[in-house]
């Protein structure tokens, strides 16, 4: 599993409280112990800084950078806080967090993803409300996979979001979200699935147990990528144990070497 650490991000207040200080111990302390939990990219997130965002994530990139080798999930709502982030990443392997079909957001940001030769994660909708159904978000995968790869970005970089909507919205919304993953592993083979794992128990009591059990089924279904918490230990068993059973881990060797660093919660 690929695991995009969600923890660096100006939502959190702490975090905010951190950039506005230029704390970067703080932050880079923090990128640290999400790859040491397991997280394959640190995404990093300066939105609420709406008047300076650009200045702010590439103080983040550089901040982090200076504390971990782990590649970046640069994730923004402005072309120009990405570029500004991408200019200061040092990895040649990094994460565009987020492309839509929706045509000024796609013209603005497919020319970042081939200069600096990134990976995207493609949210399957448009202009306008999330669609609803799996045929419809099939519909927006299908657009994305056709015209990125015709731009020239390899499937294997693009990283599909079926979009998670809660269950408390909707008593559906976490089986829809499952039969779009599987028609996407099965539709394209070779790109990524990735989700914000923790949509699907917004407004819900106990939410880290309705995301641990989510976890699980959409691993089963072909989830292969997450925007989750690593230092939420119980999940991060929960997915080892996941990847054992669904036969993602060859003879549970990953399981195994887990428990022997004392790393699954009981």
């Amino acid at each position: 599993m690929i695991i995009i650490g969600e923890k660096l991000n100006s939502t959190i207040n702490e975090i905010r409280i951190a950039i506005e200080n230029q704390d970067r111990y703080f932050i880079g302390d923090l990128a640290k112990r999400q790859v040491e939990a397991g997280a394959t990219f640190v995404d990093i997130n300066a939105g609420m800084f709406s008047e300076d965002e650009p200045e702010k994530l590439a103080w983040m990139a550089t901040a982090v950078q200076e504390m971990v080798d782990a590649p970046l999930s640069i994730d923004s709502p402005s072309p120009k806080a990405m570029k500004r982030a991408l200019e200061a990443n040092k990895n040649p392997k990094v994460l565009i967090n987020s492309i839509t079909d929706e045509p000024k957001r796609f013209a603005e940001i497919l020319p970042l993803i081939l200069e600096y030769k990134t990976s995207v994660i493609a949210l399957c909708m448009g202009a306008g409300r999330v669609p609803e159904t799996v045929l419809d978000r099939m519909h927006f995968a299908d657009r994305l996979v056709a015209n990125l790869t015709k731009a020239g970005v390899e499937q294997k970089d693009i990283y599909l979001d079926p979009i998670v909507l809660p269950i408390s919205t909707g008593s559906d919304n976490g089986n829809i979200t499952f039969e779009i993953i599987r028609q996407m592993r099965a539709e394209f083979p070779a790109a990524h699935i990735a989700c914000g794992l923790s949509n699907i128990s917004f407004h819900l009591p106990e939410r880290k147990l309705m995301n641990q059990a989510f976890l699980v089924a959409a691993v089963a279904a072909g989830l292969d990528s997450a925007i989750l918490d690593p230092l939420d230990n119980r999940l991060m068993s929960m997915l080892y144990a996941s990847e054992a059973l669904f036969g993602k881990d060859l003879r549970c060797k990953n399981y195994l070497s887990k428990f022997r660093d004392g790393h699954l919660e009981r």
